[in-house]
């Protein structure tokens, strides 16, 4: 080893001491953790003991604890128990913390009691990028991706799931059964007499577990019961696959691809469009957005309510009809005449405007033509019915949607731009989770969780956007 660099003896030692500061570089990536957490009011974000009372064993202050966490998941350590660890022999953590070392406990527990103050300190984080100019465009793409829950499918049931294990368990006592009683008729000895009736308690016992699943299952809104994480629910998460997991749905800046809003869910991304929306409204300070969405958001009544709030929505929408899987017409092959406010169908009659009904909420106006569908040659095509004629429902506001559409098909580069935006950081930061993605249990604290990922997200692409030492001077700049 002596024509190799040679390292400093363990045992060396120097008069005087190196200082902690000395091993953590001024680019260094924990020095914007530590100024953005210092530069926040955390007693108005919401965390607990901000304020330490005068009695009593002293407490860690949440600065401390948010900044360890910050920096956990911003290196892929979101573990209570790994950042115990690391605070004992990570020299940047030692630098940040200023050598306090937590226990696990202490540290679990703060980000179980702070939900509201880390998801402020997210949107504190977006409000700061917002005074930064950083959302000039105002276009974000909305998108929802399903993350695993901390619950397995075996403890996830469905009514139907419920009764097939009933099924299978009362047939397995069945079965057992008529083995005692063959054994009791041949008056035969059953070597295996006692297992089978330990088998048979156990049976017994696993099918009244079941029927109070069963009962429990019937009680859901929604049919479905998760045993370990009740708040999880079973989806899709390709055409093929299901898992139990929550639908995380996020809005992403176009520009810099910074997510200003997001929020967590266990339903599907149809009817969440106008909730992400006016949260994506609120994080960029202006009403004036354009949204972007894929066919999944596609509802008549939240594009309505985007627009009414004053954005711009440009959702594509999916032939959900099946018609032209029965060999029918499609209603896309019904052109509406808007100055005679009527319906020209494939065989150039024209349906008029007869009258308005409500349904599914909607107010709707039906056009149909008893004369022209009587006498058509072609009406097995259009209709399965032998009496009524086609009516083509039209919602009293079909005219802005179809706006919309003109919009979109102006405006063709919005599907690629919406694809190439919001599904990078959702890629990015399962990879961060881990195979496991949550950790934790129920809404609050898997919203909890999300928010550290987002928020450390976000910091690492204002890093990049900025460099260490740039996004520390624009920090500084804007907390004055």
């Amino acid at each position: 080893m002596a024509n190799h660099i040679q390292g400093q003896g363990r045992l060396q030692v120097t008069l005087l001491p190196d200082a902690l500061d000395d091993f953590v570089t001024e680019d260094n990536p924990v020095r914007v953790v530590d100024i953005f957490v210092d530069g926040l009011k955390l007693d108005s974000l919401g965390f607990r003991r901000v304020d330490a009372k005068r009695t009593g064993r002293p407490g860690y202050h949440p600065a401390t604890l948010l900044k360890l966490y910050i920096y956990g998941y911003l290196n892929r350590i979101q573990s209570s128990r790994r950042l115990e660890k690391e605070a004992h022999r990570n020299v940047e953590l030692m630098w940040l913390l200023e050598r306090l070392t937590p226990d696990f406990k202490t540290i679990a527990d703060f980000r179980k009691d702070n939900s509201e103050g880390i998801r402020n300190a997210c949107r504190a984080f977006i409000g700061l990028c917002r005074q930064m100019q950083m959302f000039t465009d105002a276009v974000v793409a909305i998108d929802g991706s399903k993350f695993k829950a901390v619950n397995s499918k075996p403890n996830n049931f469905t009514s139907q799931k419920a009764k097939d294990h009933i099924e299978r368990v009362e047939q397995s006592i069945t079965y057992y059964l008529n083995k005692l009683d063959e054994a009791d008729k041949n008056a035969e000895p059953d070597a295996n007499a006692k297992l089978t009736a330990t088998k048979l308690a156990w049976l017994k016992k696993r099918l009244r577990e079941l029927q109070e699943i069963q009962q429990a299952v019937a009680q859901q809104p929604d049919k479905q019961l998760s045993l370990t994480d009740p708040d999880s629910r079973l989806m899709k998460t390709n055409n093929m696959n299901r898992q139990v997991c929550y639908n995380v749905q996020t809005a992403v800046d176009t520009k810099n691809h910074l997510i200003v809003a997001h929020e967590v869910t266990n339903t599907t991304d149809n009817g969440q469009l106008g909730l992400v929306a006016t949260l994506a409204q609120k994080a960029v300070g202006r009403k004036d957005i354009t949204v972007l969405a894929d066919k999944g958001y596609y509802s008549r009544s939240d594009i309505k309510t985007v627009l009414d709030s004053g954005a711009v929505a440009l959702v594509p929408k999916g032939d959900t009809s099946g018609a032209e899987r029965k060999g029918l017409y499609n209603r896309s092959m019904f052109r509406y005449n808007r100055e005679k406010d009527v319906y020209v169908c494939p065989m150039g009659n024209e349906l008029q405007n007869r009258f308005t009904s409500i349904e599914d909420g909607l107010e709707q106006q039906l056009y149909f033509n008893n004369i022209a569908c009587r006498d058509c040659s072609q009406r097995s095509r259009c209709t399965t019915s032998k009496r009524e004629p086609r009516r083509i429902r039209r919602w009293v506001h079909e005219a802005e949607m179809e706006e919309m559409h003109a919009r979109l098909e102006s405006f063709p580069q919005a599907v690629v731009m919406r694809k190439q935006t919001v599904e990078h950081p959702f890629g990015t930061i399962k990879m961060w989770m881990g195979a496991t993605h949550f950790l934790m249990r129920k809404f609050k604290n898997v919203s909890t969780e999300m928010s550290l990922h987002i928020l450390a997200y976000n910091l690492k692409r204002m890093i990049s956007i900025w460099g260490t030492t740039g996004l520390i001077f624009q920090l500084k700049e804007q907390y004055g």
